[in-house]
């Protein structure tokens, strides 16, 4: 019940998103903004057919906001993401999570003087990460009865990172961060870690402790195309490596994100992620999706609401 309220708060946030307060940075022209919520949908049934199946239904709530200044020699890039889905599997007795997050990301540059360097800019970025709901490991107990165990929670961990370095941009679809001094900060429950061993970790927290900080350098990068008409390719990539602890164990997060324009509102999604990150679990993590979208231009819903 609880992810159910949280997908239901979402949508709330969503509409509320494109209300008049973020319009109103309009009024200037150094501002630029763009946001687009995301509907995805995945639904199967079976009745009396023999070569089995279990009847399903998902959903899958994206924002994803995009907000930016410029002005002599001055950039500020923010990206605000979020996603929220839920699956219900004929026979389960639990709702199950398919995504979710809660992501910004911002970068502020200066662009150097010397116009032989073009593109770079001295720069300074901020990521924060968590997530809306509990998250469980799935299983079944002695009895053979399902049952379900914690692992998860909103702001555990929450993990938050701030550097310094250079930026490349050539435009708004293609710009990679370097900052190879950053602080890394990593919060989490103490419900967690209260009962950890002492040399067991909860995303490297310890024992009964509540964050870890970390120092290290960053690269992240962005890379959006049109590769036929209508189809969008969008790439994100992470990495981290930690200075102070096994410097050679870097942490990857790459997001694939491709998307069919069917017509103004309906699209197709595909998205794969590929996580390492040894401090939650030592293998490559995961994730596909795949959906029918129905699209909302929170761009043009705040414009239409200016204009009543």
């Amino acid at each position: 019940m609880n992810s159910l309220y949280s997908f239901l708060l979402l949508i709330f946030c969503s509409f509320i998103f494109s209300q008049e307060n973020i319009d109103s940075l309009s009024v200037d022209s150094n501002w630029k903004k763009n946001g687009r919520a995301v509907f995805l949908v995945n639904q199967s049934s079976f009745s009396n057919w023999t070569s089995g199946g279990q009847s399903s239904i998902s959903g899958t709530l994206k924002i994803n906001y995009n907000i930016s200044y410029y002005d002599n020699g001055w950039a500020w890039d923010t990206k605000i993401l979020s996603a929220f889905g839920l699956n219900k599997i004929s026979g389960s007795e639990f709702l199950k999570k398919t995504d979710d997050r809660v992501e910004i990301n911002s970068v502020v540059g200066k662009k150097f003087n010397n116009d032989f360097i073009g593109k770079w800019s001295y720069s300074s970025f901020f990521n924060f990460q968590t997530q809306l709901a509990k998250g469980y490991r799935f299983g079944k107990d002695s009895n053979g009865n399902p049952n379900r165990t914690e692992k998860s929670r909103f702001f555990s961990p929450a993990t938050t990172q701030l550097g310094v370095g250079l930026y490349w941009k050539k435009d708004e679809n293609l710009w990679v961060n370097i900052a190879p001094m950053t602080g890394k900060l990593i919060l989490v429950n103490r419900f967690f870690t209260k009962n950890l061993a002492e040399n067991e970790s909860y995303f490297g927290v310890k024992n009964n402790g509540n964050s870890r900080f970390e120092l290290g350098a960053s690269i992240r990068s962005f890379y959006k195309t049109e590769i036929y008409e209508n189809i969008i390719l969008e790439n994100r990539l992470s990495l981290y490596s930690d200075y102070l602890d096994r410097p050679k164990n870097i942490d990857f997060d790459y997001t694939l994100n491709v998307s069919m324009q069917v017509n103004e509102f309906i699209s197709t999604n595909l998205i794969f992620q590929f996580v390492y990150d040894d401090n939650e679990i030592k293998r490559m993590q995961i994730r596909e999706v795949l959906g029918v979208g129905l699209n909302i231009d929170l761009q043009s819903i705040s414009g239409y609401k200016k204009a009543l």
